[in-house]
């Protein structure tokens, strides 16, 4: 439809001189004016376009005038059609009930009564042009919004579009970034366990030749002496690598610590007499501890162990001498990231050559050291590191080239207090092996060659042994009824049931006898027993430290076993 086309004026009046007058009058008002014969033809030419619509209503009296209220039904939103009808002065019921159905029929409907002066019916319908201009211009605008709608949800589109491919394209960078990162920690374990085995190779070969050459040797040297010096080099390598398993468990974090409150001041205080015999004349400790100082929640003889740790290591950084200073400060409400609460910090600090960032950056590296070979196995920090993190703390290291080095350890502060006196492990404590008369031991053990060793160090304690290689067999020989004293079992066997289980279920079958579990390693079997009250020897023992353990068991059991009583008695 044209613009022209909705700017006409259509006249329908079949009767008379009506329609022609009218469309003279229009033409004369600057209207463009058509005279339909015929109610088809006006509906067709409404359909071409129109602006206004002039009837005379008797031209619709007996009409079909269903198309007509078709098209005006079917108009668009935005359309009313506006008409002007000219009526008559008749007012017969039926006259006026056909009126109001014509009126309901057409809508927008303006009525005017002959007879009608010529300027009003030419501003009637000039009114009704206006008024379906108005309806021209908000189709104009639903137009332009549909058509900004459209641009907009095309831009919607193909910015979606867009947005997808960018996203897929940011998820094929991230998996593959994510598979370069992947590829680089596989890469950084291998290479750690590389270095982490290599070391152990290194370091337990050198212990197994020292072993095994010296015990080839024996067999060859009838001097006593020369015999006395291979043996005391067997048992300084089996002692180095039992210190090297320590150590190795400690930086894992897999220590068995036994923590409890210890007085940070008076326990490293008491080592300066170790101290000064580790250290060389030139190298001087100074301690500087509060009065105040909290007592701390560690297992005091690992921490012995890693404050002389580091004061070997300060010490072999100051070749031409110096002072190392032992110091401890409370450090209350701490709250780094890392850590959180109350905690001591101790620090050892040295006046030595400082390390380089790059030195600084590997020194918690198992295996890891700068030392000449021979003079240290790189695992002294590692053992600090994991010392300090499985005791809940932290560690951190401070150096710089030519300035010393200052290590500080960060310990929880404990709210227990302390013990009054220092905690002493007696490393040369002997025990008298006895003859016999010690009791019937049942030796719970799946390696023949460590239960023939055991057995024999059992015999020299004074006891005697019969020996099961499985949880099972050790059920089987209490069943037969054979006496048996104590039970001594390694935690890991074949055969579906560990050291503990055999320990609760002896516990539940015959609970006078006492056990004594013993670990090379095991965790979580360790943590249970713990947890169950099972005494657990760690391998490997000397056999002053099996008689010791052997005689807490028995101990242990006297005293649950007369608690028992005590409360029987007092129940009853």
């Amino acid at each position: 439809m044209s613009a022209d086309r909705g700017q006409r004026v259509l006249i329908f009046a079949p009767i008379g001189r009506d329609g022609p007058a009218s469309a003279e009058l229009f033409r004369g008002a600057s209207l463009e004016a058509v005279n339909c014969r015929s109610l088809p033809e006006l509906v067709s030419e409404m359909s071409a376009g129109v602006g206004a619509v002039f009837l005379a209503e008797e031209g619709l009296f007996g009409k079909d005038t269903a198309p007509l209220a078709e098209w005006i039904a079917s108009q668009p939103p935005w359309s009313d059609l506006p008409f002007v009808v000219l009526t008559s002065h008749r007012e017969q019921p039926a006259v006026v009930a056909w009126r109001r159905d014509i009126v309901a029929l057409l809508r927008n409907v303006s009525l005017l009564e002959r007879p009608v002066q010529p300027i009003t019916l030419t501003s009637a319908v000039q009114s009704a042009m206006r008024a379906r201009r108005r309806q021209y211009e908000i189709r104009a605008l639903i137009a332009a919004r549909e058509q900004t709608a459209q641009e907009l949800e095309k831009l919607v589109v193909e910015r979606t579009r867009e947005l997808k491919e960018a996203n897929e394209q940011l998820r094929l960078e991230m998996n593959e970034r994510a598979r370069v990162e992947e590829t680089l920690r596989q890469a950084q374990k291998i290479e750690a366990i590389g270095q982490l085995t290599g070391g152990v190779a290194h370091d337990f070969n050198n212990l197994l030749m020292v072993i095994s050459g010296g015990l080839d040797m024996l067999d060859r040297q009838t001097d006593p002496n020369r015999r006395r010096r291979l043996m005391d080099g067997m048992v300084q390598a089996a002692q180095r690598g039992a210190s090297l398993t320590k150590q190795l468990l400690a930086f894992s974090r897999r220590q068995r610590l036994r923590p409890e409150a210890v007085d940070v001041a008076m326990q490293i205080g008491g080592m300066r007499e170790l101290l000064d015999r580790s250290l060389r004349g030139d190298v001087h400790v100074e301690f500087d501890f509060p009065d105040a100082l909290w007592p701390v929640e560690v297992d005091p003889g690992e921490l012995e162990l890693v404050i002389l740790n580091l004061a070997v290591n300060a010490r072999d950084a100051m070749p031409n001498g110096g002072t190392i200073v032992v110091r401890a400060e409370n450090l209350p409400d701490l709250n780094d990231g890392e850590i959180a609460g109350d905690y001591v910090r101790l620090s050892v600090i040295d006046t030595g050559v400082g390390m380089p960032p790059e030195i600084l950056s590997r020194v918690f590296e198992p295996f890891f050291t700068t030392k000449d070979v021979g003079k240290g196995s790189g695992l002294g920090l590692a053992q600090v590191h994991g010392f300090a993190t499985q005791s809940r703390g932290t560690v951190r290291i401070k150096s710089q080239v030519g300035r010393g080095t200052s290590i500080e350890l960060y310990m929880p502060r404990s709210l227990n207090p302390a013990s009054k006196q220092r905690h002493l492990i007696d490393f040369n404590r002997a025990v008298r092996p006895k003859k016999n008369g010690q009791g019937q031991i049942l030796l719970v053990e799946d390696d023949d060659e460590v239960a023939a060793l055991v057995g024999e160090m059992l015999g020299q304690l004074g006891y005697e042994v019969t020996r099961a290689a499985s949880a099972a067999a050790a059920l089987g020989a209490l069943a037969d009824g054979r006496s048996v004293d104590l039970i001594f079992s390694d935690i890991m066997m074949p055969g579906g049931m560990n050291g503990v289980e055999l320990a609760r279920e002896i516990r539940r079958r015959r609970s006078d006898i006492p056990v004594l579990l013993t670990s090379g390693y095991a965790e979580a079997a360790i943590h249970e027993a713990e947890t169950a009250g099972i005494q657990i020897l760690a391998k490997p023992y000397h056999i002053d430290e099996l008689a010791a353990a052997l005689n807490a068991a028995k101990s242990t059991l006297q005293i649950d076993t007369q608690s028992r009583r005590s409360g029987s008695l007092l129940n009853s």
